[in-house]
């Protein structure tokens, strides 16, 4: 079985198709200036009712907070990638900024809280790319 694809809606299509181009774009308040992933309706940090998101480029930089490796898949078209790492990741533009995705480095690698990472992609369809994350230099090396 193949892996699901996202469908985006309006809130989320300039996320879909940045990350297509492999650009890591998050969705920033206009009134406040703060990032929030995913947005909503209000925005989180301000109370805005009306936050008008706009999609900024973000360098993808960040450290792992957290990680959990995945040895049996729950979700359809997954069970050829298990085992797998998820990493809970605070990107380096705003604190609590957090963002989960797949360590593309492998389910063997020995990670600590603090790791750099950086942005990759996962490309599974025409057009379609999975953000996820890959160690820094600086973390490979311990």
């Amino acid at each position: 079985m193949t892996r699901p694809v996202p469908i985006p809606d309006d809130s989320c299509a300039e996320y879909w198709a940045a990350a297509a181009r492999h650009e890591l774009r998050i969705p920033r308040c206009a009134r406040c200036d703060a990032y929030s992933l995913p947005p909503e309706a209000i925005c989180q940090h301000c109370g805005s009712t009306s936050p008008d998101f706009h999609f900024e480029r973000v360098s993808g930089d960040g450290t792992i907070r957290s990680w959990t490796t995945v040895y049996r898949a729950t979700l359809p078209g997954f069970d050829d990638d298990a085992p797998y790492l998820l990493v809970d990741v605070e990107l380096a533009e705003q604190p609590d900024l957090r963002m989960i995705g797949r360590l593309l480095d492998g389910p063997n690698s020995v990670l600590h809280q603090g790791d750099s990472v950086r942005v990759g992609f996962e490309d599974i369809a025409d057009d379609v790319a999975i953000p996820a994350f890959v160690l820094a230099t600086e973390a490979r090396a311990r």
